[in-house]
């Protein structure tokens, strides 16, 4: 009996130190140290020479924005985890496999971290002596399963340590829902990864700001069981699976990319985003710029009429269903792939170089890019960048604020705060979680058009831009 009783004394102690660990993520004061273990070789970036193939026509234009009707479909079960602050209760079986998941993807994610010795880990920007103000308010948002797990943890830390008078909620429901959701008034803010059209900015969301929070990479997530290391993808062949000319794995244009791979002969089942999404944006804007072909026939937008396969809700429902079915294919953002113990494949980027979505090379994607200086025009593609080192398939995500319509100073004031905290503080946790940190021009840019938030003609934030 005196036996069992420490056994169950030692596992509490556990499950304390897991979520300390978790709540830990994103403190501010300094950066979690990294594992002393040796980082697994397959998460080692490569930057070796793609074998001479025809060169990738890309246009010198980005592909317009299409308008798409965005679905109305109810928020996934997953979206909320016990780390929002919100004002209905979770159950505690919720509770316990919300956190084995985060546990999960923040340790995943750390190992990644530690096997690119050239990502950048720079503590938190300082602030000076800004704090954030003890306000009380109720908040409330939705949009990107692309940024959600950074979020909810930034939720978490935010309102549990930094504070605890404001509350809030961040539902993960696909940009497009985002979108409409922060047009129609339901949402103090929205979340997405491509900004709002500019005829619907126009006509519907007039003062609407997309502020650029962090950044972060998309790749393809395969189930092949026998083949153990990372594979390789151009873009000719990520096209011609999308576009349904390459129908099975053992494809003689899949295994010159991967010589020496026994790969198997497997029917390809192609999964796709089955709502609007932002990561099918960047996903199609990818393709659109590597192809002529797929850009006059599928185009470019969060939601597309796909060639051949299979659709998922949100980033879990993709990863979800490459899963379950062997041979399949899909797109996710970093952190579900690594969640859900994917390998980081290499894809060819525009300098003809193999690269995975390391943060190194996801903040390269973003080395010639600058902000304009227009608040309300931040939002810019970076998908198939120049830079030698650059992931091809990376996008900034955005939290949308609104520039002059908000009525409620103090809510304004509380969800201020709450962003500056995301855009200085939060950064440190944002490499932990697997994304890549702003660069200092766009975090600097986020921060300036976020002092433009005014309520009754006064502006709610007064905070150092440094």
């Amino acid at each position: 009996m005196q036996m069992l009783s420490r056994r169950i004394t030692l596992a509490l102690m556990s499950l304390m130190m897991v979520s300390a660990f978790v709540l830990s993520a994103c403190a501010g004061a300094a950066p979690a140290a990294e594992p002393t273990k040796a980082p697994e070789a397959t998460m080692a970036p490569e930057a070796t020479k793609a074998p001479e193939a025809t060169a990738t026509t890309e246009p010198t234009k980005a592909p317009e924005a299409t308008a798409t009707t965005e679905p109305t479909k109810a928020p996934e079960a997953t979206a909320t985890t016990a780390a929002v602050a919100t004002e209905t209760a979770v159950p505690a079986t919720a509770t316990v496999a919300a956190t084995v998941a985060a546990t999960k993807a923040v340790v995943a994610t750390v190992k990644v971290v530690a096997a690119t010795a050239t990502a950048t880990t720079a503590p938190a920007a300082p602030t000076g002596d800004w704090k954030p103000r003890q306000l009380t308010a109720t908040l409330s948002g939705s949009g990107a399963s692309f940024p959600n797990p950074l979020y909810q943890v930034w939720i978490s830390v935010y309102t549990k340590n930094i504070v605890p008078g404001v509350k809030l909620s961040y539902q993960s429901v696909g940009s497009g829902q985002g979108k409409k959701d922060f047009i129609a008034y339901l949402t103090d803010f929205g979340g997405t990864d491509s900004a709002i059209s500019s005829k619907d900015v126009q006509a519907q969301a007039p003062d609407a700001i997309h502020l650029p929070m962090v950044m972060g990479g998309v790749l393809p997530i395969y189930n092949l069981p026998t083949i153990k290391n990372p594979l390789r993808f151009s873009p000719e062949t990520l096209v011609g699976i999308y576009i349904g000319e390459i129908k099975k794995w053992n494809d003689t244009r899949i295994a010159t990319e991967n010589p020496g791979v026994s790969l198997p002969d497997t029917e390809i089942t192609v999964v796709y985003r089955s709502d609007s999404s932002g990561t099918t944006s960047i996903w199609t804007d990818y393709l659109s710029k590597v192809s002529g072909t797929w850009k006059s026939q599928i185009g470019a937008g969060s939601t597309v009429k796909w060639p051949v396969g299979i659709g998922g809700p949100g980033n879990a429902g993709v990863s979800s269903a490459v899963q379950k079915t062997e041979g399949a294919i899909g797109y996710v953002e970093v952190a579900y792939a690594l969640g859900a113990g994917f390998s980081l494949p290499y894809v060819k980027n525009a300098a003809g170089n193999y690269v995975q979505p390391l943060l190194a090379n996801v903040s390269a994607a973003a080395a010639a890019a600058v902000p304009s200086s227009n608040n309300q025009s931040l939002a810019v593609s970076i998908t198939n960048g120049n830079d030698a080192q650059a992931y091809p398939i990376a996008a900034f995500t955005y939290i949308l604020v609104r520039k002059d319509t908000y009525k409620d100073a103090n809510k304004a004031q509380a969800l201020s705060d709450f962003l500056y905290w995301g855009l200085t503080e939060g950064q440190g946790a944002a490499n932990r979680l697997g994304y890549a940190p702003l660069p200092e021009n766009f975090r600097k840019a986020s921060m300036k058009a976020l002092m433009a938030v005014r309520v009754d003609g006064q502006a709610v934030l007064d905070a150092p831009i440094k």
